[in-house]
């Protein structure tokens, strides 16, 4: 249901034509908005007062109030808008438009166009571009325009009427209706690189305007070198809930995070210089709901990313155990990239023992060579001497080609645990 709520502030612009003589036609531009839930203010006092129960039956006897909940401040009534109101980005505006003949003559060709003109573009808003053979008095031509908004700031709706009238004579008038378009949410974004490749987006989401969101949707489409996993559910069988709730609403100046990981297609994953200077990530489809259902829709642009700096070889983990044994050697699985996209690399491997991890194998061993953006896998087995929470540290690559050395400490944690615990648990 919609419903004529407030005319247009026209502003000082006008034809030539118009100002110098009266027009037959008039013309009458108008929003098209959703009522609202109307809502009263209760006024209650104690029995003992002066007033007595006064104000508790003025409440029972006002048809705005909600029988047995008279109180609380609710309405089973819808109210029209007095204003304007908001206009906000991603939502659809709704204009209707009515041309008049206020005179006693039959007017001809009447032609109606409404154009939309924005900071960087003007659109084309009529359903219809054709013309009316004639319009007798007191008779109208009735318009609806709908426009999903996709910019904010100044916006200026133009209206032009061109008619002949009965002596053959042509003329034409123009209104300017202007409006601001606000913006409803502020999107933060943080990027986060682990060393598997993989990507967490968080998005801060920010509700900016005067009235509670039903967030429907927040999604993110990646790019074509990623897959995405919405982390933002709870697994519980086979249906995950939501972290935010059954019902997902958002109330005004309040933020919530999203997050979201994206990983690295099959296809690219082994490119090691493809994924390295990949910045563009995706962007967020936002869709919510305001008021009787009002739709409103976002999408950001491109999100990127500061791509990470490797160097020119990557050393990370494809495997580890979260838990070992104290003084008992584990394994680990590495994955080495030539991150160069032009230069072969001949490496050897040098483990250095730390104070509380210790590698078992030898040290400086030949690992070969390795083309660019290739990679290899090596399996390596330290122990650790010290329980608690420790490092992966001390491993060396050196390039022989270049005498040139790189550095791989905290590389990742594990739990170190008496062997005892183990047996006990």
């Amino acid at each position: 249901m919609q419903v004529k709520v407030h005319r247009f502030t026209q502003t000082g612009k006008m034809d030539v034509n118009q100002a110098k003589q009266e027009h037959l036609l008039a013309l009458k531009v108008m929003r098209l908005t959703k009522p609202t839930l109307f809502t009263n203010t209760p006024v209650t006092c104690e029995d003992r007062d002066l007033p007595g129960d006064l104000f508790s039956q003025l409440m029972k006897e006002d048809p705005s109030t909600i029988k047995g909940a008279e109180t609380l401040m609710l309405g089973e009534m819808l109210t029209l808008p007095q204003n304007f109101g908001n206009i906000f980005l991603g939502e659809t505006f709704s204009s209707y438009i009515s041309v008049h003949n206020d005179s006693t003559q039959v007017v001809k060709d009447i032609l109606v166009k409404a154009d939309l003109q924005t900071s960087s573009q003007r659109l084309n808003l009529s359903a219809s571009n054709s013309t009316v053979a004639e319009l007798k008095p007191e008779c109208c031509i009735d318009d609806v325009i709908h426009h999903e908004v996709k910019e904010i700031g100044t916006h200026i709706l133009v209206c032009a009427v061109s008619y002949t009238t009965q002596t053959g004579e042509k003329l034409y008038f123009r209104k300017f209706f202007k409006f601001q378009v606000l913006k409803p949410l502020d999107v933060k974004t943080k990027f986060y690189n682990a060393e598997t490749d993989e990507v967490f987006l968080e998005a801060q989401i920010q509700n900016i305007t005067t009235s509670p969101m039903f967030m429907e949707k927040v999604s993110l489409e990646p790019s074509m070198m990623y897959n995405v996993t919405e982390l933002n559910s709870v697994s519980t069988g086979e249906e995950g809930i939501s972290t935010f709730g059954k019902m997902s609403y958002l109330q005004p100046l309040d933020t919530r995070q999203y997050l979201y990981c994206l990983k690295p297609k099959p296809e690219f994953a082994e490119k090691a210089g493809v994924i390295k200077g990949v910045t563009v990530i995706g962007k967020l489809d936002i869709v919510w709901k305001t008021n009787l259902g009002e739709r409103g829709r976002l999408q950001t642009s491109q999100l990127q990313r500061m791509a990470p700096g490797y160097g020119d070889v990557r050393l990370s983990l494809e495997s580890i155990p979260d838990t070992v044994n104290l003084e008992e050697p584990f394994n680990i699985t590495c994955k080495i990239t030539n991150c160069s996209s032009e230069r072969t690399m001949d490496l050897v491997l040098e483990m250095c023992n730390t104070g509380s991890i210790h590698w078992c194998g030898v040290s400086g061993k030949q690992l070969g060579k390795l083309s660019p953006s290739s990679s290899l896998y090596l399996t390596l087995r330290p122990l650790a001497s010290v329980q608690g929470l420790q490092s992966i540290s001390g491993l060396r690559l050196t390039d022989t080609f270049l005498k040139r050395t790189y550095e791989y400490d905290d590389i990742a944690q594990v739990c170190v645990v008496s062997s005892c615990l183990n047996r006990e648990s």
